[in-house]
């Protein structure tokens, strides 16, 4: 049997479109698929060849800050990168604030929210 690994992670977002070209812009991603959802929904999953996240919103639902509290049940998404000083800079110049940055073993890492409050950790082994 071959290792496990993640391939996906499924997260509810108000806007899909405006999170995946986010993620396309920070990470360098791409679409791999969208369509139509559970209970009439939409869905988008961008990543790349090996792994994705799947950006889900309800049909004619209305989210309120409280639907994205950190925790509930999401802490955050962790994204491993090569070149952290590089998608930093993408962060800050798409508007969002880098922070809680860290540097111990066994790498360096900043975290950033996202418009809807989502937590990602951005970390780098190099």
């Amino acid at each position: 049997m071959t290792r496990p690994r993640i391939e996906h992670v499924n997260v509810t977002v108000s806007d899909p479109a405006r999170a995946a070209k986010l993620m396309e812009e920070l990470f360098g991603w791409r679409v791999r698929w969208q369509g139509e959802a559970r209970n009439g929904g939409h869905t988008i999953h961008v990543g790349s060849e090996d792994h994705y996240i799947a950006l889900y919103t309800g049909r004619n639902v209305t989210y309120t800050p409280d639907d994205f509290a950190k925790g509930r049940p999401l802490n955050h998404i962790g994204v491993e990168v090569d070149d952290l000083g590089a998608v930093e800079t993408r962060v800050v110049s798409a508007g969002l604030k880098p922070f809680g940055h860290d540097d111990y073993d066994p790498g360096r890492r900043f975290y950033f929210l996202d418009p809807d409050g989502i937590e990602y950790e951005v970390v780098s082994y190099r």
